[in-house]
């Protein structure tokens, strides 16, 4: 584990020290899901699937609405009614 300490800035921003970026390979530009309760904030990387990884996803959803009995005309029915409640 690679431990420092940084600070908040005026402006609310952190800088999270090189020594962290370099081990968890951060890029400018990556984005982060932040999460607080009482005294602790927690950064996750948001990490995007690759193509593979989406298509597994994307089987792996489309097994359980199977399972579950949902059709293409149920899914586009409730797009439907979504919209029309905007």
């Amino acid at each position: 584990m690679t431990m420092a300490t940084t600070r908040l800035s005026s402006r609310g921003q952190v800088v999270i020290p090189e020594p962290v970026r370099e081990r968890l390979a951060l890029k400018p530009g990556t984005e982060f899901v932040v999460i607080g309760e009482a005294d602790v904030v927690i950064l996750k990387a948001i990490a995007r699937p690759s193509l593979s990884e989406f298509a597994k996803l994307v089987a792996r959803a489309r097994r359980q609405a199977k399972l579950a009995g949902v059709r293409k005309a149920d899914v586009a029915r409730v797009v439907r009614e979504v919209r029309r409640a905007r």
